[in-house]
């Protein structure tokens, strides 16, 4: 794996650790990257000058029995995605052709939002439960690596027969179609 692969998802889940999201497993960061150069980052959390819900001491969501990957309207927070784009937009920074290393797969608003922005590829770590996101993904051409895939080309040379593998870049990144491939077979 590409050191700038590691170091750039390493930034994402420290900035995940900002988080003012209620819920542990719910820590995500996100990074946006052009020409190796860190442009923005974002965590998820509550808008400017309003309660989070770690403040609260409650998650709305579970509160009110919203199961994950639904009515994402219904949250306090603005996604990790968002606020790394938003910031872009505030400071007058460029993001389009970037790429963009989130803890989390995106979901399908922030897929949304990472293609009208430009961003052309993603690298998350951990899998959401949003295959429209993915398939959004793939008609805007924007590529999608699944980190672990990243890790997995570095441990592995060669084929089940021997042959060595042919990667589609040097960083040994995956494209959409593959991914989808590659979960489907699991």
């Amino acid at each position: 794996m590409d050191k700038w692969e590691k170091r750039f998802m390493q930034l994402a889940e420290t900035v995940a650790t900002w988080s003012s999201c209620f819920k542990e497993n719910r820590q995500v960061g996100a990074v946006v990257v052009k020409d190796k150069r860190i442009m923005t980052t974002g965590y998820n959390g509550a808008p400017q000058g309003i309660t989070s819900c770690k403040e609260r001491g409650e998650c709305m969501r579970e509160k009110l029995g919203i199961p994950s990957g639904t009515r994402h309207e219904i949250c306090y927070a603005v996604h990790a995605e968002q606020n790394a784009i938003v910031q872009a937009a505030r400071q007058g920074i460029t993001i389009a052709g970037a790429t963009l290393y989130c803890t989390h797969q995106p979901c399908v608003i922030c897929a949304k939002i990472i293609i009208n922005a430009g961003i052309v590829r993603v690298v998350y770590k951990q899998g959401y439960p949003d295959p429209f996101a993915i398939q959004l993904f793939s008609e805007a051409g924007t590529e999608v690596v699944r980190y672990a895939d990243l890790e997995d080309a570095e441990d592995k040379t060669e084929d089940s027969s021997g042959r060595p593998f042919k990667r589609a870049s040097a960083a040994g990144t995956v494209s959409t179609r593959k991914y989808r491939q590659s979960t489907q077979e699991k």
